[in-house]
């Protein structure tokens, strides 16, 4: 039977790149989008092209009804990546609005939230799955005016953690993925050469994470030989945190 993975916010960057390792290796493939439906086409004409199947599912994975109808699009589900990103609004508390403060951290858990009991439902009927949640370093790390941002995926850590702890009893393994900067083209509309630079200089690799590097982790840990492994929280900063104690 073929297996089917999930990937919410897919039609670029880390979502689109682990989208294409999970077609190579043999997943059907939803790719999820909520704006860009050209660019998740071309993520399914891209994995269709090198042999595997895909499809792309509008939907705002916020909403309930979307997120139960986004999950709905697969006959089965072995795996869900959720990797929707909510825009933070970046500024110091003093100037911070509560409207945009809970937009970014009510968003990031609704994005999760929605999606994740719908998987979970699908997951325990077949008493097995994987669900991998994309987090930041920024929940563990402090950075100006990222007080949203770190927020949001302090509380993605800890609902990973309590999900985790109650699905293993159904076969269902869950963890998460820490980036640090990776090389998006959201990233890159806020970066300067000189950024970049020193990036790269506060990393043991001496470069910047590329989307790739990710996509390559998720792929790795829902391969059988990780069957055991539930509940992780794993780095994935170019050991810039190992730079810095």
């Amino acid at each position: 039977m073929n297996r089917t993975a999930l990937i919410t916010g897919a039609s670029r960057g880390i979502g689109a790149a682990t989208a294409a390792r999970l077609g190579e290796r043999g997943y059907h493939v939803i790719v999820n989008y909520h704006r860009s439906e050209m660019a998740a086409r071309a993520v399914v004409k891209d994995i269709e092209s090198a042999g595997g199947t895909a499809q792309a599912v509008r939907a705002d994975v916020r909403d309930p009804a979307e997120a139960a109808r986004l999950v709905a699009a697969g006959a089965r589900l072995d795996l869900l990546v959720c990797n929707a990103n909510i825009a933070p609004t970046f500024a110091p508390p003093s100037a911070m609005s509560w409207a945009d403060f809970s937009a970014k951290v009510m968003g990031e858990l609704a994005a999760v939230f929605h999606v994740t009991q719908r998987a979970l439902e699908l997951m325990r009927e077949q008493r097995s799955g994987q669900i991998v949640y994309v987090s930041s370093v920024l929940a563990d790390v402090t950075m100006p005016s990222a007080l949203s941002q770190s927020t949001a995926k302090a509380a993605l850590n800890t609902f990973a953690r309590q999900v985790a702890a109650e699905a293993g009893r159904h076969g269902i393994a869950v963890n998460t993925i820490a980036p640090g900067l990776v090389n998006t083209d959201a990233s890159r509309a806020a970066r300067t050469p000189e950024h970049d630079e020193l990036l790269a200089e506060n990393s043991v690799l001496g470069r910047i994470t590329e989307p790739d590097d990710v996509a390559a982790l998720i792929t790795t840990i829902t391969d059988v030989g990780f069957r055991a492994v539930s509940g992780a929280h794993i780095l994935a900063d170019g050991g810039h945190q190992l730079l810095k104690t």
